[in-house]
């Protein structure tokens, strides 16, 4: 019996090797890097939203109707729904060569390089996003549908795709889409990628279409609603 104990605790060490953390410090230190501005952007928007909720309490009494629609602009705003213009990059996505050379039709873009793409710019600070004219919020879905690559039901299958980037540092996101490998990504896929310099002043348009909600409903007046 001990020797077949001792057999299956050692089979089950050799089937489950310890996974050791592999990264080096350089690599640590930017992850630490991430985990610290990530707290810093939390704590901003906590604060941000009790500036909301103390401006509402000394407001409320005096003039509610003011307070609630400064709360429901800054709402819009948060949701995408409103216009906004500030310093940014334009992305233009095209065709790296013509379907007469290739000798077959370019693919759209698929939806894993172009999410590939937008992540990538969120992790470099971006604020806003517009793809084609057509603004991005959280609530956006890209995907293929028959073939196509679409978000919102909007298709991008045209070339070439202008993106609009607004960023509170324009220059840090230009060098930092410079100094990225992702164009070579898009090259694979026969498609090229070109930054354009950081621009003072860019607009990007509101959200056009209904946002969906499905998991909140108004209070009724009995249940503290008003």
């Amino acid at each position: 019996m001990i020797f077949g104990l001792m057999l299956a605790i050692q089979y089950r060490t050799i089937k489950e090797p310890i996974i050791r953390d592999t990264r080096d410090m350089w690599q640590l230190r930017e992850d630490l890097k991430k985990e610290q501005q990530l707290q810093v952007d939390l704590l901003s928007e906590l604060r941000k939203y009790n500036e909301i909720i103390e401006t509402y309490k000394a407001e409320e009494n005096q003039n509610p109707e003011i307070a609630l629609n400064e709360t429901l602009t800054v709402l819009k705003e948060e949701a995408g729904l409103t216009e906004v213009t500030g310093q940014g990059i334009i992305i233009t996505i095209d065709k790296l060569f013509t379907d007469e050379l290739i000798g077959a039709p370019i693919q759209d873009i698929s939806p894993h390089l172009l999410k590939r793409l937008i992540n990538e710019l969120n992790s470099y600070d971006a604020k806003e996003i517009s793809i084609q004219g057509r603004r991005l919020i959280n609530s956006s879905v890209i995907r293929d549908i028959n073939g196509q690559t679409k978000m919102d039901n909007f298709s991008l299958s045209s070339f070439p795709i202008e993106i609009k980037v607004i960023s509170q540092n324009a220059d840090k996101l230009y060098n930092r889409m410079n100094a990225s490998t992702t164009d070579e990504d898009f090259a694979i896929d026969n498609l090229s990628l070109t930054v354009s310099k950081p621009i003072g002043k860019l607009t990007i348009p509101a959200y056009e279409d209904s946002i969906r909600v499905k998991n909140m409903k108004p209070l009724g007046s009995e249940e503290g609603g008003n």
